[in-house]
């Protein structure tokens, strides 16, 4: 009896850590430093282009990190670029690539319907070591493959921050 009771003891021990786990989940954030570089890094490509933007930076929940307007950006370019950055990490995709399937119809163009999905191009995910971080957004370029640039350029000057 006494050898049963130790080894039940010793099976309990044995598994504790793995209930444990199945209640916590660990995933990898995006800093709020490396979100406000990167969002000023991509406000100063699409100045040195000669454009006025606004730039919104998320989590990889879709909440803001960071929102940066241009002081002769219109203040709607920021709900356009917080849009762009909402749809890139909700689908999980760059928005250029989602209006692109949406017109091959290889994804369903009732999407643009959806309350909060802006299928326009300058949404970017944010990614490191195959962990969704976040997504940036910008609006304001004379065309979303302008927005889109910018939004590169700000993942470029940040990407040696994002490795794990």
């Amino acid at each position: 009896m006494k050898h049963m009771s130790l080894f039940a003891v010793a099976c309990w021990i044995a598994l504790a850590p793995v209930h444990a786990a199945e209640g916590i989940i660990t995933y990898k954030s995006l800093a709020p430093d490396v979100a406000f570089d990167l969002a000023r890094s991509a406000l100063q490509q699409c100045r040195t282009d000669g454009y006025q933007v606004a730039v919104v930076v998320t989590d990889r929940f879709g909440a803001v990190l960071v929102e940066l307007r241009d002081r002769y950006t219109p203040v709607g370019a920021l709900d356009i670029a917080k849009g762009k950055a909402w749809t890139a990490v909700t689908f999980s995709r760059s928005t250029s690539d989602l209006v692109k399937a949406m017109k091959a119809g290889t994804t369903s163009a009732a999407l643009a319907g959806v309350p909060g999905v802006t299928p326009l191009a300058g949404g970017l995910v944010i990614e490191a070591d195959g962990s969704l971080l976040g997504a940036v957004g910008v609006a304001g370029a004379p065309g979303g493959d302008k927005d889109e640039a910018c939004a590169n350029a700000g993942l470029a000057a940040v990407q040696d921050k994002l490795a794990f």
